[in-house]
């Protein structure tokens, strides 16, 4: 079977402030362009925003969710998150390890219904250098942040 390969990008303007994300599915020898954003939010929301679509997308898709995932985000913050610190953010009760509670902790759990029984390698790319498609996922989100100006 096929793999799927994912972009997403995520960001403000200010932090918090006007917001954007955007995405790029490729499967099939399509790539799907995706992109939305909010008048007051912060760079952690928009970035797991753009993971949550992204994933929505292959689960919403028929044949999809089968499917090897190549999933490139340059969030390490998100790719850390859903491979690493969320098990024991779940295990405490969604607290961190120093007791608090955990931010952005609806859309960790959207994320981590989503990501769920997928097969999905996180690779974490460096942002702004110059590669294809988190180029393209940057300038949507940033066209996306230009809306609320």
């Amino acid at each position: 079977m096929d793999e799927i390969i994912i972009y997403t990008d995520g960001g403000c303007s200010g932090n918090p402030g006007p917001g954007g994300w955007g995405i790029v599915v490729i499967a099939d020898g399509i790539a799907k362009q995706l992109s939305g954003g909010e008048k007051l939010t912060t760079n952690n929301r928009m970035e797991l925003t753009a993971a949550i679509t992204a994933l929505q997308v292959i689960r919403n898709t028929p044949g999809f969710a089968q499917r090897p995932v190549k999933f490139h985000i340059d969030s390490q913050y998100v790719k850390n998150g859903i491979t690493t610190w969320i098990k024991g953010w779940k295990a405490k009760g969604w607290k961190t390890a120093d007791k608090k509670p955990v931010k952005n902790q609806d859309l960790w759990v959207q994320l981590d219904a989503l990501n769920e029984g997928l097969n999905i390698d996180w690779i974490w790319v460096k942002g702004h250098a110059g590669i294809e498609y988190n180029e393209i996922c940057d300038q949507l989100c940033k066209a996306e942040m230009d809306k609320f100006k």
